[in-house]
């Protein structure tokens, strides 16, 4: 079946930088919109950046904007999250997902996910 395998995440202090990693297999990678979307205790999952399918398109949410990149390598199968000057308050388990074609930024709208990696930024 489709797996998507998070990797990357640990723990940084605040300013610092993180790279996450999101392999595929069993998915025809280069149909897919990818999306990273976070969950912290007690919230609910939020959306955190999203690419189309073929022409690289990204959108971010404004918490985000300016600090994070995301991008995919088609020919890896795999989409990655560059993080920098990390905050606090993006300490949470960063989940990959996929959905065919184009982006958005419903989690409900995504049809397959990975298990997460967890990201702790410390004061």
């Amino acid at each position: 079946q489709v797996q998507l395998v998070e990797s990357g995440g640990g723990l940084v202090q605040a300013g610092g930088s993180l790279r996450l990693s999101c392999a595929t297999s069993r998915l025809t990678f280069s149909g897919y919109a990818m999306g990273w979307f976070r969950q912290a205790p007690g919230r609910e999952r939020e959306f955190v950046a999203a690419i189309n399918y073929s022409s690289g398109r990204t959108y971010y949410a404004n918490s985000v904007k300016g600090r994070f990149t995301i991008s995919r390598d088609n020919a890896k199968n795999t989409v990655y999250l560059q993080m920098n000057n990390l905050k606090p308050e993006d300490t949470a388990v960063y989940y990959c997902a996929a959905r065919p074609y184009e982006p958005n930024t419903g989690w409900y709208e995504y049809n397959y996910w990975g298990r997460g990696t967890q990201v702790t930024v410390s004061s």
